[in-house]
């Protein structure tokens, strides 16, 4: 489990796909190059539907988004490059040690990681995480942390 985080964080609640994907559209106004989104909750509770808002929102076609579980990687490109992971069938963080992550994670793009747990010694420091949880068949409960660096305020 990732750790938890304390304020600021928002919590909504999606009756529908349109309804996830709007909540990403709004996210997305806020995010610039180099930002990480991680992205956590069981199968089927959202978290590709959400990249297509994110994709949506950044100019790249929400049709074209899929889960990249056998490729681990997809990239988009839309307004800003979009890396879309998915560590699903990582067995281990270990297995993440050939991939070169600092070229997307700090790069010119945005990183969307479903299944960030599997991250381990490579989980970003500074990240968004966003996670969902079942409420019925068709609610979700989508909870947005926000990177602690954005609470800094200047004393000047």
């Amino acid at each position: 489990m990732l750790e938890k985080r304390s304020t600021p964080k928002v919590s909504l609640i999606s009756s529908s796909e349109q309804e996830t994907m709007l909540f990403a559209e709004q996210l997305a106004s806020q995010l610039k190059a180099g930002d990480i989104v991680l992205l956590q909750g069981d199968l089927g509770a959202g978290k590709t539907t959400f990249v297509k808002g994110l994709a949506k929102a950044l100019k790249f076609s929400p049709a074209k988004v899929n889960s990249p579980t056998f490729v681990i990687m997809n990239h988009y490109k839309g307004k800003l490059p979009i890396y879309h992971f998915d560590l699903y069938r990582l067995g281990n963080s270990k297995e993440l040690d050939t991939l070169d992550f600092d070229e997307y994670f700090y790069g010119e793009g945005i990183s969307l990681i479903e299944w960030p747990e599997r991250l381990g010694e490579h989980k970003p420091e500074e990240s968004y995480l966003v996670e969902f949880k079942h409420q019925s068949e068709s609610k979700r409960e989508i909870c947005i942390s926000y990177p602690l660096k954005l609470q800094v305020k200047s004393s000047h």
